[in-house]
């Protein structure tokens, strides 16, 4: 039988960098020229929700740990950051630290238990966990319960320069999402991220072969909760309000949709994926409660029908790396 070759085969890691290269410009590109054609408040709450799915996608695209969990980061991080802002009197970049901290304190807390699990116990005990940090922000002073945190400042970034001006708190927003989806891509092409890769392929093999999974689980955990916990906390600053919708159970499903929708396991399938689902909600938004059942219609489509999602597709018809 004749040997089919493969035409990528030779060079494939350069020709997969290269198309890396040419989609990451291009999503820059349309990122600063967006701002000028639709509005800006959309755009940011859009890129501060695509971190949030980038961060998940580190968790169970490429360690294999499906978190139902993750707005316990997402919220907390938005209510730390908001409080830290108007009560404390912080700067914005201190606020934004302040939340992501807590997040990142919350995400070793939850991953020190959670890793202990696998599979379906795993994903139970992130939810459950998740819950339990609803409801003490359901019950808690500071929180302001139903109500949220509201008119939280933007304030000026560094004492200096004014983020109450929409285009000043894009391009900071923008700095931001980049900075922490180029920190993800880094952490996926690293060493760290190979045997990341390896768990989760087999975790019994990387085991025998002297890794210490738990340890690398952990610290993926607690990166995935981190960087879900900065974009929360943009996201508190940019709409000036954290409340209980970014630290409920439904938010976790979201990210999830986000994720599924764009790709899972690909490095810019969240990013589309957030986008597509926000842009619905946005423009559905006069069907209320429908906005839903639409999404769940979208989300049974792409899973018998577009496996891959959005980008997952592209990428395997054009055999490239996404």
């Amino acid at each position: 039988m004749e040997r089919v070759v493969d035409p990528l085969a030779g060079k494939p890691s350069l020709w997969r960098t290269q198309a890396q290269a040419i989609v990451f410009v291009a999503m820059v590109a349309g990122l600063i020229a967006a701002p000028f054609f639709t509005y800006p408040l959309f755009l940011m709450q859009a890129m501060c929700f695509a971190l949030f799915a980038c961060a998940f996608n580190l968790l169970i695209g490429y360690v294999g740990l499906l978190s139902f969990g993750h707005a316990l980061y997402f919220g907390w991080a938005s209510y730390i950051s908001a409080h830290a802002a108007k009560v404390w009197g912080l700067t914005p970049e201190l606020a934004i630290l302040a939340g992501t901290a807590m997040a990142a304190f919350c995400g070793l807390v939850a991953g020190a238990l959670a890793i202990r699990r696998q599979g379906i116990y795993f994903a139970m005990i992130t939810l459950a966990l998740a819950q339990m940090m609803y409801f003490f922000a359901l019950q808690a002073k500071f929180t302001g319960g139903e109500d949220g945190i509201q008119a939280v400042p933007r304030g000026y970034l560094f004492g200096l320069i004014d983020l109450r001006n929409e285009m000043t708190m894009y391009v900071v927003v923008l700095a931001i999402f980049l900075g922490g989806f180029l920190f993800i891509y880094r952490i996926i092409h690293s060493p760290f991220g190979e045997v990341l890769k390896a768990i989760r392929e087999n975790e019994t093999r990387a085991i025998s072969l002297g890794y210490k999974t738990d340890r690398y689980k952990l610290v993926a955990f607690v990166l995935s909760a981190t960087l879900a916990g900065l974009a929360g906390a943009t996201k508190a600053i940019v709409l000036q309000l954290a409340s209980l919708t970014d630290v409920n159970w439904p938010m976790s499903g979201e990210v999830v949709l986000m994720t599924l929708v764009g790709g899972l396991g690909t490095i810019f399938g969240p990013v589309v994926g957030s986008f597509v689902i926000l842009l619905m909600q946005f423009k559905l938004a006069a069907v209320g409660e429908w906005v839903l059942v639409i999404q769940g219609v979208i989300f049974v489509a792409c899973v018998l029908l577009f496996r891959r999602g959005i980008v997952g597709e592209i990428a395997h018809k054009l055999r490239i790396k996404l």
